[in-house]
């Protein structure tokens, strides 16, 4: 697809790409359940859903790679190989069983839309999955891209998912913006030369206070004012399609 270019003078920002695990959607839940169900018919002990959300990040294969970590056994890449073509079937037939929005995700998302601001996911999670637990929400509705962690050969923090999903929505890099909740959000977004806030309530491990980023919001309705935030700090103009406090 040929990417749009932005006009002078263009709102900012004109696109907005999120991260979904810990950003837009609570899904520890679900993966947790996934996780222990596929261990325990491997005959391995299982985790709490506190243990389980600090392993997220990074796609499946990571996962299962801190879980056996965990576990003392990091080194048994067949079982691990094994673990994770057990994990998806497992996870895509329960991926909303428990798995919810975050508060103000909805409302948001709402007052992008109506300002004409497209949206669109990058998530190392894989695309199919992620589709299937945006339209269960009634997500899908406002996402005009989806770049899974299988969409392509790389995954975040390399720059080239994040730049495809631009690119699926037409809008310039330079006047998106990356709104995600950990270090490969963060460095997708750097690399690519995007503005990125990070979310302080999503799966990171490592704190957000100690990543590279250009905001950290604690709540997701306090996204609008930290885009009004950025706008001068980027060099568009301030009288973007949203409005601090909208």
């Amino acid at each position: 697809m040929q990417r749009q270019v932005n006009a002078p003078g263009s709102p900012w920002p004109e696109a907005v790409v999120f991260d979904l695990d810990g950003t837009l959607v609570d899904s520890a839940p679900d993966i947790a359940a996934a996780l222990n169900t596929v261990l325990q018919g491997h005959d391995l002990p299982q985790f709490s859903l506190d243990d389980v959300t600090r392993m997220i990040g990074g796609g499946v294969p990571k996962l299962v790679e801190r879980a056996l970590r965990a576990l003392g056994r990091p080194d048994e890449t067949d079982l691990a190989a094994r673990l994770i073509e057990a994990f998806l079937p497992v996870y895509s037939a329960a991926a909303t069983e428990r798995t919810t929005v975050f508060p103000g995700v909805r409302e948001v998302l709402e007052r992008f839309a109506g300002a004409g601001v497209k949206m669109g996911v990058c998530t190392n999670k894989p695309e199919g999955i992620s589709r299937q637990i945006l339209s269960a929400l009634d997500l899908a509705r406002y996402i005009g891209a989806v770049v899974g962690g299988d969409s392509g050969p790389e995954r975040k923090p390399h720059p080239a998912p994040l730049l495809s999903a631009f690119e699926a929505l037409g809008v310039a890099p330079a006047a998106g913006v990356m709104v995600g909740d950990s270090g490969a959000d963060a460095g997708a977004a750097r690399a690519a030369g995007v503005p990125v806030v990070l979310v302080s309530f999503g799966y990171t491990q490592t704190p957000v206070g100690e990543i590279d980023c250009d905001r950290v919001i604690d709540r997701f309705d306090a996204l609008e004012a930290a885009l009004a935030e950025l706008r001068p700090a980027v060099g568009q103009a301030a009288d973007g399609p949203l409005s601090q406090g909208a």
